[in-house]
C-alpha cells in the first residue's frame, strides 16, 4: 500500500522531534547534529569498511520529501540504521555511543506514540552491522521470556568465538544498552492502540462489558471460542509477518470478461466521460478534479496494470475514437476508479467523490439509456444509490427489511458486474445514500432477476448489512479491532449499479490466524474482522460465539468455506478507541477528521420485558413510565444532528448540530403553536446529557409525526457555520437573532429621593423610622417607644434599692 499523507505527515514530525532535541545547560546542543551527514572518506576511511549500510538524517529527509519510501517501515529502518551503526562503530561511553542511545529512544517512542504509523520490527534488522558481523550483545540483565502461547522472535546466533572486525577497529565489541534495542511502548492514550509490550487481559475488559452470549451452538472446527482467553501482546514482529505472509500469496488477475456494458455508438461514449467529467454538486464543486489529480503513471502495487490511465487520456482517446469496443472503453474506467480508490485514503473528500462518481458511471452505463445525457447531471437526494435518502446503515428508519425476500423474483448462482462476478457469501462495499465516502460493508445472501413488472428482468443482491464504528451508539471506554464491523439483521436488496467493489471479511478465530485464499480476498483489496452482532435498537454487542451462523445457509453447509493462510503463530489485530474520540485526520469529511455518525456515544437502552425487538435481542425490565418517556429520544441521539427551521417558544436559538449529519427538518406550522404542543415543548426542556437537537426540544418525533421532513445539508455548506470549539459541532442558529430592546426597570425620580432624604434628616439622624411619607408634626408626635427593660437590669434595680449603694 502507498504511504499515505497523514503517514507521510506522521514520519516528517518524527524526524524533526529527532533534530530538534537538544541537551545542555545554559548552552544548548542539538544532539542530531554530528548525524545529519555521512563521516568524511578520507578522514573515516575504516567506517566504510565496517559499517556496510551508512545512513545519514539529511538522506533521509531528502528521501521522504521525494516519496522515495514506498512503505513506512522502510523509512524507520532508515533512521534506526543512523543510530545502529553509530552504536556499534563508536566505543561504549563515548559522546557519540551516549547521544546515539538516547536519539535511538526518542525515535522509537515518537514512531510508537503516532497511531497512522505501523509498528516496526523489534529485532535488529538485516543491514545493520551488529547482524552482519555476528557480535554477542551485552545485556545489562536477560531480556524476559517470550509468552507460552507464542514462539520466540528469531534473533541471530552468536558464534561460539566472536568474530573479528575488519581492522583497524575503532569498537571491539558491541556493547548496547537495552533501552536502544527495544521498542518503547506508545503512550496510552483515547486516540492511540494499546502498547505493543502491555499485556491485555481479555477481550470483556479492554472492549467493555457485553451481554451474555448468544446460544449459537458450538464453534467451528479448529475454532475454539476465543471468549475469556487471554490475548497475547502483539510485539515489533507482528507486522513483518503480516507483510512477509501477504508478499506471498498470489495477486488479483484483473477483471473478467463479462458483465460490460452493450456497444453504443462513440458519441455515447463522450456523452458519458463528459457528463462525468462535468459533475457538479450544488455548490459547483467538480467531483472530477479528484480523478484530475491522480497521475498518469500506474506504480500501486496489487494492480495487475502499470499504463498511463487518466481520465484526460480517456477522453482523448472517445473523442478520437481510438477504442475497439464499448468494452474497452468501460474497462479502462473501471480501472481509473480501482486506481483511484486505491491512491485515497478511505473516508477523504477525494475518496467521496470517487465513489460517488464511480456510482454515477454505473447508472450511466447499465442498461445503457437511448436518451442523450443532459448535462449537467442534477445532485441526487440519495448520492444516486437505490436505497433513499436517510436509509442508510445507522439511520432510525433504515430501508431494510429482517429476512431475505425471494417475492417475484428469479434466484440465480452468480451474477457478472464490471468484470466481477458476485456469489453466495461474498462481500460487497455497496454505495451508501447518506454517506458516499463510508460505503456499505455487506455480505450477499441471494442473487436473483426481478420477476416484478415494474423491474422485470432487473438483476440485484439481496446483502446482509455490517455496521461500522461509527454507525452504532458505544460507551466512550470500548475499544474496537482495526477494521472491525458489526452483523446486524438489516437486511436489504441492491441493484448491481451500487456494487463499488468486492473486499473480505473474517471472523476473529481465522482473521488472527490468517488471510483468506483466493478468490475470496486478493492482497491490497479491503478487509475487515467482525467480533460480535450488534441490534441498533438496544444498542448492545452481543460476541459471537459460532460463525457459521452468520452466514447464508448455503454456505456453511459447504466445505472449507474461506479458507486461510496461516500465519507462523497468532497475530491479533490493534485495537483503538471510540472514533468519536479520534483526533482530527487530515483530509477527513465533516468535523476535521472525527466520524460523523449516524451513530454515538451512549449507554445500551433497556426494553420492557417481552417487549418485541425487531432483529433479535433480549428485553430487559423497566417501567411502563420509564418506557414511555424515552420513547421519543430512543432512535435519535444528540450527535444525529437533526433540527427544525425556526425557533420554538423558550427554546435556545443556537444548537451544536455535527456536521456530517446534518439534517435539515422543516415542520408545519400549523401544529407548532397548539397548546398542547408547547406544553409538552416546556416539559422537553432541555438538560445536561438530553437530546439537545431541536427535534428533542420539540419533543422527539413522537410529537412531530408525519409533520416533519428531512433532507441532506451538502457538506459545502457545512463548512461555512462555525463549531464548538469543545465539541466539534457545528454552531447552526435556526432564525436571525432577535434584537430586542431590553427595558430599563423602574427608577425613583431626583425629586422623590431629596424628599426622603429631607424626612429622614427630620426624623433625626439615630432614629429607624421608616415612615417618611408621612408629615413632619405627624413623625415627631409619634410616642417613642423604647427598648424594653432586661432581665438583668431589674434585678440590679432591686438589688440598689435594697442594700443601697453598699
Amino acid at each position: 500500500m502507498a504511504i499515505t499523507s497523514a503517514q507521510k505527515a506522521a514520519m516528517r514530525e518524527v524526524l524533526q522531534a529527532i533534530l530538534n532535541f537538544t541537551q545542555g545547560g545554559r548552552y544548548k546542543r542539538h544532539l542530531s547534529d554530528i548525524f545529519l551527514d555521512l563521516p568524511n572518506k578520507e578522514d573515516f576511511e575504516d567506517y566504510y569498511r565496517i559499517i556496510p549500510h551508512p545512513r545519514c538524517l539529511n538522506d533521509v529527509k531528502k528521501k521522504i520529501d521525494k516519496d522515495e519510501y514506498k512503505e513506512c517501515t522502510d523509512a524507520y529502518g532508515d533512521l534506526n540504521l543512523v543510530f545502529l551503526n553509530a552504536l556499534y562503530y563508536n566505543e561504549d561511553g563515548s559522546q557519540v555511543h551516549s547521544d546515539a542511545t538516547r536519539l535511538k529512544m526518542i525515535l522509537d517512542t515518537e514512531w510508537n506514540n503516532r497511531s497512522v504509523l505501523p509498528t516496526p520490527r523489534a529485532s535488529l534488522p538485516p543491514e545493520s552491522a551488529q547482524r552482519t558481523h555476528q557480535k554477542p550483545e551485552k545485556r545489562s540483565k536477560p531480556p524476559a521470556p517470550p509468552p507460552a502461547s507464542a514462539p520466540a522472535p528469531t534473533l541471530p546466533k552468536a558464534p561460539a568465538t566472536p568474530v573479528p572486525a575488519p581492522a583497524p577497529t575503532p569498537a571491539a565489541a558491541i556493547q548496547t544498552p537495552a533501552p536502544a534495542l527495544t521498542v518503547q511502548p506508545p503512550v496510552a492514550g483515547p486516540s492511540t492502540a494499546p502498547p505493543a509490550s502491555t499485556h491485555v487481559a481479555s477481550p470483556q475488559q479492554a472492549r467493555g462489558s457485553s451481554p451474555d452470549q448468544e446460544g449459537d451452538g458450538e464453534a467451528e472446527d479448529g475454532e475454539e471460542n476465543l471468549n475469556g482467553r487471554e490475548e497475547e501482546a502483539r510485539d515489533g514482529e507482528s507486522e513483518s509477518i503480516i507483510r512477509q505472509l501477504e508478499k506471498g500469496l498470489p495477486r488479483w488477475e484483473g477483471f473478467g470478461d463479462q458483465g460490460w456494458m452493450d456497444d453504443v455508438p462513440n458519441e455515447r461514449l463522450v456523452e458519458i466521460v463528459h457528463a462525468v467529467k462535468s459533475y457538479k454538486d450544488v455548490v459547483g464543486n467538480r467531483y472530477s478534479e479528484a480523478l484530475d489529480a491522480l497521475p498518469e503513471e500506474t506504480k500501486i502495487p496489487d494492480i495487475p496494470y502499470s499504463a498511463q490511465l487518466s481520465l484526460r487520456l480517456i477522453e482523448s482517446k472517445a473523442r478520437a475514437g481510438s477504442y475497439p469496443s464499448s468494452r474497452a472503453f468501460d474497462e479502462e474506467m473501471s480501472q481509473l476508479f480501482l486506481k483511484a480508490r486505491r491512491t485515497y485514503e478511505p473516508t477523504t473528500e477525494p475518496y467521496t467523490r470517487v465513489l460517488l462518481l464511480q456510482r454515477l458511471y454505473h447508472q450511466l452505463t447499465f442498461p445503457p439509456p437511448s436518451a442523450p445525457i443532459s448535462t449537467p447531471i442534477p445532485p441526487s437526494p440519495s448520492n444516486f444509490a437505490s436505497i433513499r435518502a436517510g436509509g442508510g446503515p445507522g439511520a432510525a428508519e433504515p430501508a431494510t427489511a429482517f429476512r431475505v425476500s425471494t417475492k417475484d423474483r428469479e434466484i440465480v448462482e452468480e451474477l457478472w458486474f464490471k468484470g466481477m462476478n458476485f456469489r453466495l457469501g461474498d462481500w460487497v462495499h455497496v454505495a451508501n445514500p447518506d454517506d458516499p465516502g463510508r460505503p456499505i460493508v455487506a455480505q450477499v445472501f441471494r442473487c436473483f432477476v426481478s420477476e416484478d413488472p415494474k423491474s422485470k428482468g432487473q438483476p440485484g443482491i439481496s446483502v446482509c448489512w455490517y455496521y461500522r464504528p461509527e454507525q452504532t451508539w458505544h460507551p466512550a471506554h470500548r475499544q474496537f479491532w482495526q477494521n472491525e464491523v458489526f452483523k446486524t439483521g438489516h437486511f436489504a436488496d441492491h441493484t448491481l449499479p451500487d456494487i463499488i467493489e468486492k473486499i473480505a471479511c473474517q471472523f476473529t478465530a481465522r482473521h488472527i490466524r490468517g488471510r483468506p485464499r483466493p478468490p475470496y480476498w486478493y492482497p491490497g483489496e479491503p478487509l475487515y474482522v467482525c467480533d460480535s452482532r450488534y441490534n441498533d435498537r438496544e444498542r448492545v454487542f452481543v460476541k459471537i460465539k459460532n460463525w457459521n451462523s452468520c452466514v447464508p445457509e448455503e454456505v456453511r453447509k459447504s466445505d472449507g468455506f474461506m479458507p486461510i493462510y496461516p500465519f507462523e503463530r497468532i497475530v491479533y489485530p490493534r485495537r483503538f478507541a471510540s472514533p468519536f474520540l479520534q483526533p482530527p485526520a487530515p483530509g477527513s469529511l465533516g468535523g476535521g477528521g472525527q466520524a460523523p455518525g449516524p451513530g454515538g456515544l451512549g449507554d445500551p437502552i433497556e426494553r420492557a420485558e417481552g417487549e418485541k425487538i425487531e432483529g433479535g435481542g433480549t428485553g430487559r425490565k423497566r417501567s411502563k413510565k420509564a418506557s414511555a418517556s424515552a420513547s421519543a429520544t430512543d432512535t435519535y441521539g444528540p450527535s444525529k444532528g437533526l433540527y427544525v427551521g425556526g425557533p420554538l417558544p423558550g427554546q435556545q436559538p443556537q444548537l451544536p448540530v455535527p456536521a456530517p449529519m446534518l439534517q435539515q427538518v422543516q415542520v408545519q406550522q400549523q401544529r407548532s403553536h397548539t397548546p398542547q404542543v408547547q406544553q409538552q415543548q416546556q416539559q422537553a426542556a432541555p438538560r445536561a446529557g438530553d437530546d439537545r437537537s431541536i427535534v428533542g426540544a420539540a419533543g422527539g418525533w413522537g410529537v412531530l409525526g408525519t409533520n416533519a421532513s428531512a433532507s441532506k445539508l451538502p457538506p459545502e455548506t457545512a463548512k461555512l457555520f462555525d463549531r464548538d470549539p469543545e465539541t466539534n459541532e457545528v454552531l447552526w442558529f435556526a432564525s436571525p437573532p432577535v434584537d430586542v430592546a431590553r427595558v430599563p426597570p423602574p427608577r425613583y425620580s431626583l425629586a422623590y429621593l431629596h424628599h426622603l432624604a429631607m424626612k429622614r434628616k427630620a426624623v433625626g439622624a439615630g432614629s429607624d423610622s421608616t415612615d417618611v411619607d408621612a408629615g413632619g408634626d405627624e413623625v415627631n408626635k409619634r410616642a417613642r417607644v423604647g427598648a424594653p427593660q432586661r432581665t438583668t437590669d431589674a434585678i440590679n434595680a432591686l438589688y440598689a434599692d435594697i442594700f443601697g449603694d453598699k
